[in-house]
């Protein structure tokens, strides 16, 4: 299956039917193909509105939630982002039509590896991956204009809260079991952090530590 002018159209119209209606954000994913970063089986459903799997037991968001996120960082272009999870690289090619400068880490060695080739096929040259712990963040390039964190911890974490600039937003889920979760938007003021509850989310946990692959 390709992505072509049909495609993309039944794309779109399934995003703006869940809520995703800013105009960058549509335009990034309707330039960034979501069937580059899926392989093997599942690639006759990397339109459809739906997680899938993709190595070392991890998945690839489904598209409306990629778009509601993004959506919720108002990202502008002089910003800079740190993505904690990077999975198949998807979300961190649409922040990278959006952001002057991208971070994104996984734990897992294999999926960085395989994220680097597709960012450097699509010649995405401002996003750098790192294979971290990422609810550490990344504080050799902190603060930063925005996080997306794209595992579910229990709590916002400490570490990434501190790397978030003052005005700055970061989106994650929180919650204690797959089965409940809330897409919370945390904004950093002067005198703290103001969050916000979005919707119920299924992601997969943050884990600490790096993986074995």
């Amino acid at each position: 299956m390709s992505f072509d002018a049909e495609a993309k159209m039944q794309f779109l119209f399934a995003l703006r039917s869940k809520g995703v209606t800013d105009k960058a954000v549509l335009n990034a994913m309707e330039s960034i193909d979501r069937g580059r970063f899926i392989q093997g089986y599942f690639t006759d459903r990397a339109y459809d509105d739906m997680p899938l799997p993709i190595a070392c037991g991890q998945t690839i968001s489904q598209p409306s939630v990629v778009g509601l996120m993004t959506q919720a960082l108002k990202i502008g272009p002089r910003d800079k982002v740190l993505e904690v999870g990077t999975g198949s690289g998807y979300q961190a090619a649409i922040l990278s039509q959006l952001a002057r400068r991208v971070y994104t880490v996984d734990r897992h060695r294999r999926l960085v590896h395989a994220a680097r080739q597709v960012f450097e096929a699509l010649e995405l040259t401002n996003i750098t991956a790192f294979t971290a712990d990422g609810s550490f963040g990344l504080p050799d390039q902190a603060p930063f204009d925005r996080i997306i964190v794209t595992a579910a911890a229990e709590d916002p974490p400490g570490p990434l809260l501190a790397q978030l600039k003052i005005g700055g937003i970061m989106v994650v889920p929180v919650g204690q079991s797959d089965a409940v979760q809330s897409l919370i938007r945390v904004t950093r003021t002067d005198s703290g952090y103001e969050y916000h509850e979005m919707r119920p989310v299924r992601f997969v946990p943050l884990v600490e530590g790096l993986g074995k692959d």
